[in-house]
Protein backbone atom coordinates (compact mmCIF):
# COMPACT_ATOMS: atom_id res chain seq x y z
CA UNK A 1 0.00 0.00 0.00
CA UNK A 2 1.39 3.34 -1.07
CA UNK A 3 0.75 7.06 -1.06
CA UNK A 4 0.42 8.87 -4.39
CA UNK A 5 2.69 11.92 -4.50
CA UNK A 6 1.14 15.28 -5.22
CA UNK A 7 0.36 18.47 -3.36
CA UNK A 8 -0.94 18.05 0.19
CA UNK A 9 -4.64 18.33 0.94
CA UNK A 10 -5.64 21.97 1.45
CA UNK A 11 -9.38 21.92 0.72
CA UNK A 12 -11.40 24.48 2.65
CA UNK A 13 -14.32 23.54 4.85
CA UNK A 14 -17.01 25.23 6.93
CA UNK A 15 -16.07 22.94 9.83
CA UNK A 16 -13.20 23.49 12.26
CA UNK A 17 -10.13 21.27 11.77
CA UNK A 18 -9.54 20.29 15.39
CA UNK A 19 -8.81 16.54 15.10
CA UNK A 20 -5.14 15.57 15.44
CA UNK A 21 -3.61 12.15 14.78
CA UNK A 22 -3.80 10.93 18.40
CA UNK A 23 -7.40 12.17 18.76
CA UNK A 24 -8.40 10.39 15.54
CA UNK A 25 -6.68 7.17 16.68
CA UNK A 26 -8.65 7.24 19.93
CA UNK A 27 -11.85 8.19 18.09
CA UNK A 28 -11.61 5.08 15.90
CA UNK A 29 -10.35 2.84 18.70
CA UNK A 30 -13.17 3.92 21.00
CA UNK A 31 -15.80 3.31 18.32
CA UNK A 32 -14.41 -0.13 17.39
CA UNK A 33 -13.99 -1.37 20.97
CA UNK A 34 -17.51 -0.33 21.91
CA UNK A 35 -19.72 -2.41 24.17
CA UNK A 36 -20.05 -5.57 22.04
CA UNK A 37 -16.91 -7.28 23.31
CA UNK A 38 -18.29 -7.29 26.86
CA UNK A 39 -21.03 -9.74 25.77
CA UNK A 40 -19.39 -11.37 22.76
CA UNK A 41 -17.28 -14.10 24.35
CA UNK A 42 -20.22 -16.20 25.51
CA UNK A 43 -21.80 -16.24 22.03
CA UNK A 44 -18.45 -16.97 20.40
CA UNK A 45 -17.73 -19.82 22.79
CA UNK A 46 -20.91 -21.58 21.67
CA UNK A 47 -19.55 -21.51 18.11
CA UNK A 48 -15.86 -22.34 18.58
CA UNK A 49 -15.42 -23.61 22.13
CA UNK A 50 -12.09 -22.38 23.49
CA UNK A 51 -10.64 -21.29 20.13
CA UNK A 52 -11.97 -17.77 20.65
CA UNK A 53 -8.86 -16.08 19.29
CA UNK A 54 -9.22 -17.58 15.78
CA UNK A 55 -12.57 -16.03 14.67
CA UNK A 56 -11.49 -12.71 16.18
CA UNK A 57 -8.32 -12.77 14.08
CA UNK A 58 -10.27 -13.72 10.94
CA UNK A 59 -12.83 -10.95 11.58
CA UNK A 60 -9.96 -8.46 11.93
CA UNK A 61 -8.58 -9.55 8.56
CA UNK A 62 -12.01 -9.10 6.93
CA UNK A 63 -12.40 -5.65 8.47
CA UNK A 64 -8.93 -4.58 7.29
CA UNK A 65 -9.93 -5.32 3.67
CA UNK A 66 -12.69 -2.71 3.68
CA UNK A 67 -10.58 -0.38 5.85
CA UNK A 68 -8.01 -0.35 3.04
CA UNK A 69 -10.65 0.92 0.64
CA UNK A 70 -11.73 3.58 3.15
CA UNK A 71 -8.14 4.77 3.58
CA UNK A 72 -7.81 5.40 -0.16
CA UNK A 73 -11.23 6.97 -0.66
CA UNK A 74 -11.19 9.20 2.43
CA UNK A 75 -7.75 10.64 1.65
CA UNK A 76 -8.60 11.00 -2.05
CA UNK A 77 -11.93 12.75 -1.44
CA UNK A 78 -11.69 14.38 2.03
CA UNK A 79 -15.27 15.58 2.38
CA UNK A 80 -17.88 14.86 5.05
CA UNK A 81 -20.47 12.40 3.76
CA UNK A 82 -18.24 9.32 3.61
CA UNK A 83 -19.48 6.47 1.44
CA UNK A 84 -22.21 8.59 -0.19
CA UNK A 85 -19.51 10.94 -1.54
CA UNK A 86 -17.59 7.97 -2.95
CA UNK A 87 -20.72 6.47 -4.53
CA UNK A 88 -21.67 9.77 -6.16
CA UNK A 89 -18.23 10.08 -7.77
CA UNK A 90 -18.06 6.41 -8.77
CA UNK A 91 -21.55 5.88 -10.19
CA UNK A 92 -22.76 9.40 -11.01
CA UNK A 93 -26.28 8.57 -9.85
CA UNK A 94 -27.73 10.75 -7.07
CA UNK A 95 -30.19 8.03 -6.07
CA UNK A 96 -27.40 5.47 -5.54
CA UNK A 97 -25.37 8.02 -3.60
CA UNK A 98 -28.40 8.79 -1.47
CA UNK A 99 -29.15 5.12 -0.75
CA UNK A 100 -25.55 4.45 0.30
CA UNK A 101 -25.51 7.51 2.52
CA UNK A 102 -28.95 6.73 3.88
CA UNK A 103 -27.87 3.15 4.69
CA UNK A 104 -24.99 4.58 6.70
CA UNK A 105 -27.24 7.16 8.34
CA UNK A 106 -29.92 4.58 9.17
CA UNK A 107 -27.26 2.28 10.61
CA UNK A 108 -25.90 5.12 12.73
CA UNK A 109 -29.17 6.22 14.33
CA UNK A 110 -30.29 2.60 14.72
CA UNK A 111 -27.03 1.75 16.46
CA UNK A 112 -27.35 4.78 18.73
CA UNK A 113 -30.89 3.71 19.65
CA UNK A 114 -29.66 0.22 20.50
CA UNK A 115 -26.81 1.61 22.59
CA UNK A 116 -29.24 3.86 24.44
CA UNK A 117 -31.37 0.82 25.31
CA UNK A 118 -28.27 -1.09 26.41
CA UNK A 119 -27.20 1.84 28.59
CA UNK A 120 -30.62 2.09 30.20
CA UNK A 121 -31.06 -1.59 31.02
CA UNK A 122 -29.35 -3.85 33.54
CA UNK A 123 -26.08 -1.91 33.60
CA UNK A 124 -27.79 1.30 34.75
CA UNK A 125 -30.07 -0.68 37.11
CA UNK A 126 -26.97 -1.61 39.11
CA UNK A 127 -26.86 1.99 40.30
CA UNK A 128 -30.35 3.48 39.87
CA UNK A 129 -33.83 2.20 39.00
CA UNK A 130 -35.20 4.29 36.10
CA UNK A 131 -37.74 3.28 33.41
CA UNK A 132 -35.80 2.19 30.32
CA UNK A 133 -37.61 4.43 27.76
CA UNK A 134 -37.17 7.55 29.92
CA UNK A 135 -33.52 6.81 30.64
CA UNK A 136 -32.80 6.11 26.96
CA UNK A 137 -34.32 9.40 25.78
CA UNK A 138 -32.53 11.39 28.50
CA UNK A 139 -29.26 9.65 27.64
CA UNK A 140 -29.55 10.57 23.95
CA UNK A 141 -30.37 14.18 24.86
CA UNK A 142 -27.17 14.42 26.92
CA UNK A 143 -25.17 12.90 24.06
CA UNK A 144 -26.64 15.50 21.68
CA UNK A 145 -25.64 18.36 23.99
CA UNK A 146 -22.04 17.15 24.08
CA UNK A 147 -22.06 16.63 20.30
CA UNK A 148 -23.35 20.19 19.72
CA UNK A 149 -20.78 21.68 22.07
CA UNK A 150 -18.01 20.90 19.60
CA UNK A 151 -15.92 18.18 17.99
CA UNK A 152 -12.88 19.01 20.13
CA UNK A 153 -14.86 18.74 23.38
CA UNK A 154 -16.55 15.53 22.19
CA UNK A 155 -13.25 13.90 21.28
CA UNK A 156 -11.62 14.94 24.56
CA UNK A 157 -14.47 13.13 26.33
CA UNK A 158 -13.85 10.19 24.00
CA UNK A 159 -10.19 10.08 25.09
CA UNK A 160 -11.21 9.58 28.73
CA UNK A 161 -13.93 7.03 27.95
CA UNK A 162 -11.76 5.05 25.52
CA UNK A 163 -8.98 4.78 28.09
CA UNK A 164 -11.49 3.51 30.67
CA UNK A 165 -13.10 0.89 28.40
CA UNK A 166 -9.68 -0.25 27.16
CA UNK A 167 -8.50 -0.48 30.77
CA UNK A 168 -11.42 -2.81 31.53
CA UNK A 169 -10.32 -5.21 28.79
CA UNK A 170 -6.69 -4.98 29.89
CA UNK A 171 -7.89 -5.78 33.42
CA UNK A 172 -9.46 -9.02 32.15
CA UNK A 173 -6.17 -10.05 30.54
CA UNK A 174 -4.19 -9.03 33.63
CA UNK A 175 -6.22 -10.95 36.20
CA UNK A 176 -6.12 -14.12 34.07
CA UNK A 177 -2.36 -13.72 33.72
CA UNK A 178 -2.15 -13.67 37.53
CA UNK A 179 -4.39 -16.74 37.56
CA UNK A 180 -2.03 -18.60 35.22
CA UNK A 181 0.97 -17.43 37.22
CA UNK A 182 -0.25 -19.19 40.32
CA UNK A 183 -0.92 -22.40 38.39
CA UNK A 184 -4.69 -22.12 37.85
CA UNK A 185 -6.70 -22.03 34.61
CA UNK A 186 -6.36 -24.41 31.66
CA UNK A 187 -4.08 -23.36 28.78
CA UNK A 188 -5.12 -26.41 26.71
CA UNK A 189 -8.65 -25.01 26.26
CA UNK A 190 -7.44 -22.37 23.75
CA UNK A 191 -7.17 -25.15 21.15
CA UNK A 192 -10.39 -27.06 21.90
CA UNK A 193 -13.33 -26.92 19.48
CA UNK A 194 -16.85 -28.24 20.26
CA UNK A 195 -17.28 -31.94 19.58
CA UNK A 196 -18.43 -32.83 16.07
CA UNK A 197 -17.60 -29.48 14.48
CA UNK A 198 -15.53 -28.85 11.35
CA UNK A 199 -12.74 -26.43 12.37
CA UNK A 200 -12.87 -24.21 9.26
CA UNK A 201 -16.67 -23.91 9.29
CA UNK A 202 -16.80 -23.29 13.04
CA UNK A 203 -14.18 -20.53 12.81
CA UNK A 204 -15.95 -18.93 9.83
CA UNK A 205 -19.25 -18.96 11.71
CA UNK A 206 -17.53 -17.36 14.69
CA UNK A 207 -15.84 -14.77 12.46
CA UNK A 208 -19.22 -13.67 11.08
CA UNK A 209 -20.38 -13.11 14.66
CA UNK A 210 -17.11 -11.41 15.67
CA UNK A 211 -17.27 -9.05 12.68
CA UNK A 212 -19.79 -6.87 14.51
CA UNK A 213 -17.09 -5.99 17.04
CA UNK A 214 -14.93 -4.39 14.33
CA UNK A 215 -17.52 -2.22 12.60
CA UNK A 216 -17.28 1.36 13.76
CA UNK A 217 -14.16 2.43 11.89
CA UNK A 218 -16.33 3.71 9.03
CA UNK A 219 -17.66 6.53 11.22
CA UNK A 220 -14.29 8.24 10.97
CA UNK A 221 -14.89 8.99 7.26
CA UNK A 222 -17.56 11.49 8.25
CA UNK A 223 -15.26 13.70 10.32
CA UNK A 224 -12.54 14.01 7.65
CA UNK A 225 -13.27 17.74 7.16
CA UNK A 226 -12.31 18.22 10.81
CA UNK A 227 -8.99 16.30 10.58
CA UNK A 228 -5.67 18.13 10.26
CA UNK A 229 -3.69 16.85 7.25
CA UNK A 230 -6.02 13.87 6.57
CA UNK A 231 -3.88 12.35 3.77
CA UNK A 232 -1.05 11.71 6.21
CA UNK A 233 -2.96 11.23 9.47
CA UNK A 234 -6.00 9.16 8.47
CA UNK A 235 -4.40 5.89 7.24
CA UNK A 236 -2.05 5.68 10.22
CA UNK A 237 -4.85 6.25 12.72
CA UNK A 238 -7.25 3.86 10.95
CA UNK A 239 -4.93 0.86 10.66
CA UNK A 240 -3.32 1.54 14.04
CA UNK A 241 -6.70 1.57 15.81
CA UNK A 242 -7.96 -1.61 14.09
CA UNK A 243 -4.76 -3.54 14.81
CA UNK A 244 -4.79 -2.36 18.43
CA UNK A 245 -8.41 -3.43 18.86
CA UNK A 246 -7.68 -6.76 17.19
CA UNK A 247 -4.74 -7.46 19.51
CA UNK A 248 -6.83 -6.62 22.58
CA UNK A 249 -9.70 -8.83 21.36
CA UNK A 250 -7.40 -11.81 20.71
CA UNK A 251 -5.86 -11.46 24.18
CA UNK A 252 -9.30 -11.23 25.79
CA UNK A 253 -10.36 -14.33 23.83
CA UNK A 254 -7.33 -16.28 25.07
CA UNK A 255 -7.92 -15.11 28.65
CA UNK A 256 -11.61 -16.07 28.53
CA UNK A 257 -10.86 -19.60 27.31
CA UNK A 258 -8.14 -20.12 29.91
CA UNK A 259 -10.30 -18.92 32.81
CA UNK A 260 -13.58 -20.76 32.08
CA UNK A 261 -14.68 -23.93 30.26
CA UNK A 262 -16.70 -23.22 27.12
CA UNK A 263 -19.78 -24.86 28.65
CA UNK A 264 -19.85 -22.20 31.39
CA UNK A 265 -18.72 -19.32 29.20
CA UNK A 266 -21.35 -19.96 26.51
CA UNK A 267 -24.16 -19.84 29.12
CA UNK A 268 -23.09 -16.53 30.64
CA UNK A 269 -24.88 -13.25 29.98
CA UNK A 270 -21.95 -11.36 31.48
CA UNK A 271 -18.98 -13.45 30.32
CA UNK A 272 -16.15 -11.05 31.13
CA UNK A 273 -17.54 -10.45 34.60
CA UNK A 274 -17.54 -14.22 35.12
CA UNK A 275 -14.00 -14.47 33.75
CA UNK A 276 -12.78 -11.92 36.28
CA UNK A 277 -14.63 -13.71 39.08
CA UNK A 278 -13.09 -17.05 38.04
CA UNK A 279 -9.60 -15.55 38.24
CA UNK A 280 -9.88 -15.26 42.02
CA UNK A 281 -8.73 -11.64 41.94
CA UNK A 282 -10.93 -9.38 44.09
CA UNK A 283 -12.61 -6.97 41.66
CA UNK A 284 -15.99 -5.47 42.71
CA UNK A 285 -18.97 -6.41 40.50
CA UNK A 286 -20.07 -2.78 40.25
CA UNK A 287 -16.77 -1.86 38.62
CA UNK A 288 -17.50 -3.84 35.47
CA UNK A 289 -21.03 -2.44 35.28
CA UNK A 290 -19.52 1.04 35.38
CA UNK A 291 -16.96 0.21 32.70
CA UNK A 292 -19.70 -1.26 30.49
CA UNK A 293 -21.79 1.90 30.91
CA UNK A 294 -18.83 4.03 29.87
CA UNK A 295 -18.18 1.80 26.85
CA UNK A 296 -21.81 2.10 25.74
CA UNK A 297 -21.85 5.88 26.28
CA UNK A 298 -18.66 6.30 24.28
CA UNK A 299 -20.03 4.25 21.40
CA UNK A 300 -23.24 6.28 21.35
CA UNK A 301 -21.37 9.60 21.35
CA UNK A 302 -19.11 8.60 18.46
CA UNK A 303 -22.02 7.14 16.49
CA UNK A 304 -24.07 10.31 16.86
CA UNK A 305 -21.08 12.44 15.84
CA UNK A 306 -20.89 10.34 12.66
CA UNK A 307 -24.63 10.49 11.99
CA UNK A 308 -24.84 14.25 12.33
CA UNK A 309 -21.75 14.84 10.15
CA UNK A 310 -23.10 12.45 7.52
CA UNK A 311 -26.42 14.31 7.48
CA UNK A 312 -24.47 17.57 7.12
CA UNK A 313 -22.39 16.13 4.25
CA UNK A 314 -25.42 14.78 2.36
CA UNK A 315 -27.07 18.18 2.72
CA UNK A 316 -23.97 19.85 1.30
CA UNK A 317 -24.25 17.46 -1.68
CA UNK A 318 -27.88 18.39 -2.24
CA UNK A 319 -29.13 14.92 -1.28
CA UNK A 320 -30.96 16.24 1.79
CA UNK A 321 -32.59 19.66 2.37
CA UNK A 322 -30.13 22.52 2.83
CA UNK A 323 -31.39 23.21 6.36
CA UNK A 324 -29.31 20.27 7.61
CA UNK A 325 -26.11 22.11 6.61
CA UNK A 326 -26.68 24.90 9.13
CA UNK A 327 -23.97 25.23 11.77
CA UNK A 328 -23.74 27.09 15.08
CA UNK A 329 -21.90 30.40 14.45
CA UNK A 330 -19.37 30.05 17.26
CA UNK A 331 -19.13 26.28 17.76
CA UNK A 332 -19.27 25.49 14.00
CA UNK A 333 -21.13 22.26 14.68
CA UNK A 334 -24.09 21.11 12.49
CA UNK A 335 -26.84 21.76 15.02
CA UNK A 336 -29.87 21.01 12.83
CA UNK A 337 -28.36 17.66 11.79
CA UNK A 338 -27.65 16.86 15.46
CA UNK A 339 -31.23 17.61 16.52
CA UNK A 340 -32.76 15.61 13.65
CA UNK A 341 -30.63 12.48 14.12
CA UNK A 342 -31.17 12.56 17.88
CA UNK A 343 -34.96 12.76 17.54
CA UNK A 344 -35.00 9.78 15.15
CA UNK A 345 -32.81 7.75 17.52
CA UNK A 346 -35.14 8.60 20.39
CA UNK A 347 -38.13 7.36 18.40
CA UNK A 348 -36.35 4.08 17.60
CA UNK A 349 -35.71 3.44 21.31
CA UNK A 350 -39.48 3.48 21.85
CA UNK A 351 -40.27 0.96 19.12
CA UNK A 352 -37.09 -1.08 18.68
CA UNK A 353 -35.85 -4.41 20.01
CA UNK A 354 -32.15 -4.42 20.94
CA UNK A 355 -31.12 -7.61 19.12
CA UNK A 356 -33.05 -6.74 15.96
CA UNK A 357 -31.59 -3.24 15.92
CA UNK A 358 -28.04 -4.62 16.21
CA UNK A 359 -28.51 -7.13 13.37
CA UNK A 360 -30.04 -4.45 11.16
CA UNK A 361 -27.01 -2.21 11.74
CA UNK A 362 -24.69 -4.94 10.43
CA UNK A 363 -26.78 -5.57 7.31
CA UNK A 364 -27.00 -1.86 6.44
CA UNK A 365 -23.27 -1.40 6.94
CA UNK A 366 -22.50 -4.33 4.65
CA UNK A 367 -24.28 -2.47 1.83
CA UNK A 368 -22.13 0.57 2.60
CA UNK A 369 -18.92 -1.49 2.69
CA UNK A 370 -19.79 -3.23 -0.58
CA UNK A 371 -20.31 0.14 -2.25
CA UNK A 372 -17.01 1.49 -0.88
CA UNK A 373 -15.02 -1.49 -2.15
CA UNK A 374 -16.57 -1.24 -5.63
CA UNK A 375 -16.05 2.56 -5.65
CA UNK A 376 -12.29 2.20 -5.13
CA UNK A 377 -11.96 0.14 -8.30
CA UNK A 378 -14.26 2.37 -10.38
CA UNK A 379 -12.49 5.57 -9.27
CA UNK A 380 -8.97 4.40 -10.10
CA UNK A 381 -9.31 6.31 -13.40
CA UNK A 382 -10.07 9.54 -11.51
CA UNK A 383 -6.96 11.53 -10.56
CA UNK A 384 -6.89 14.30 -7.94
CA UNK A 385 -4.36 17.08 -7.38
CA UNK A 386 -3.31 16.20 -3.84
CA UNK A 387 -1.41 13.43 -2.07
CA UNK A 388 -3.49 10.42 -1.00
CA UNK A 389 -3.20 6.80 0.14
CA UNK A 390 -3.47 3.98 -2.45
CA UNK A 391 -4.41 0.42 -1.51
CA UNK A 392 -3.31 -2.69 -3.41
CA UNK A 393 -5.94 -3.63 -6.03
CA UNK A 394 -6.54 -7.12 -4.68
CA UNK A 395 -7.65 -5.70 -1.32
CA UNK A 396 -10.98 -4.17 -2.45
CA UNK A 397 -11.60 -7.23 -4.64
CA UNK A 398 -11.32 -9.45 -1.56
CA UNK A 399 -13.36 -6.88 0.37
CA UNK A 400 -16.23 -7.28 -2.10
CA UNK A 401 -16.10 -11.04 -1.62
CA UNK A 402 -16.12 -10.73 2.17
CA UNK A 403 -19.21 -8.45 2.11
CA UNK A 404 -21.12 -10.83 -0.17
CA UNK A 405 -20.20 -13.75 2.09
CA UNK A 406 -21.44 -11.96 5.22
CA UNK A 407 -24.65 -10.81 3.50
CA UNK A 408 -25.63 -14.43 2.93
CA UNK A 409 -25.66 -15.02 6.69
CA UNK A 410 -28.43 -12.52 7.56
CA UNK A 411 -31.95 -13.60 8.58
CA UNK A 412 -35.09 -12.87 6.53
CA UNK A 413 -36.51 -10.71 9.34
CA UNK A 414 -33.49 -8.42 9.27
CA UNK A 415 -33.60 -8.25 5.46
CA UNK A 416 -37.23 -7.12 5.61
CA UNK A 417 -36.53 -4.43 8.21
CA UNK A 418 -33.55 -3.10 6.24
CA UNK A 419 -35.63 -3.07 3.05
CA UNK A 420 -38.34 -1.08 4.82
CA UNK A 421 -35.79 1.50 6.02
CA UNK A 422 -34.30 1.85 2.54
CA UNK A 423 -37.78 2.19 1.01
CA UNK A 424 -38.45 5.05 3.43
CA UNK A 425 -35.17 6.56 2.29
CA UNK A 426 -36.25 6.46 -1.36
CA UNK A 427 -39.45 8.31 -0.47
CA UNK A 428 -37.49 10.99 1.42
CA UNK A 429 -35.09 11.35 -1.51
CA UNK A 430 -37.82 12.09 -4.03
CA UNK A 431 -39.59 14.43 -1.60
CA UNK A 432 -36.33 16.37 -1.17
CA UNK A 433 -35.80 16.52 -4.97
CA UNK A 434 -39.32 17.78 -5.54
CA UNK A 435 -38.89 20.47 -2.90
CA UNK A 436 -35.52 21.43 -4.38
CA UNK A 437 -36.94 21.67 -7.88
CA UNK A 438 -39.69 24.00 -6.66
CA UNK A 439 -37.21 26.37 -5.01
CA UNK A 440 -34.34 26.07 -7.47
CA UNK A 441 -31.94 24.59 -4.90
CA UNK A 442 -29.42 21.78 -5.64
CA UNK A 443 -31.87 19.19 -4.33
CA UNK A 444 -33.70 19.44 -7.56
CA UNK A 445 -30.65 18.82 -9.73
CA UNK A 446 -30.25 15.60 -11.66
Amino acid sequence: MTSETAAPTTESTKLARKITGPLLFLFILGDVLGAGIYALMGELSAEVGGVLWAPLAVALALALLTAGSYAELVTKYPRAGGASVFAERAFGKPLISFLVGFSMLAAGVTSAAGLALAFSGDYLATFVDVPVPLAAVAFLALVACLNARGISESLKSNVVMTVIELSGLVLVVGVVALMVGRGDGDLARVGELPDGTTPALAILGGAILAYYSFVGFETSANVVEEIRDPSRVYPRALFGALLTAGLVYVLVGLASAIALPSAELSQSSGPLLDVVAASGVAVPDWLFSLIALIAVANGALLTMIMSSRLTFGMSEQGLLPSVFARVLPNRRTPWVAIVATTVVAMMLTLIGDLSTLAETVVLLLLFVFLSANVSVLVLRRDHVDHDHFRVWTFVPVLGIGSCLLLLTQQSSTVWLLAAALLAAGVVLYFVARKAGAATGTPNGSS
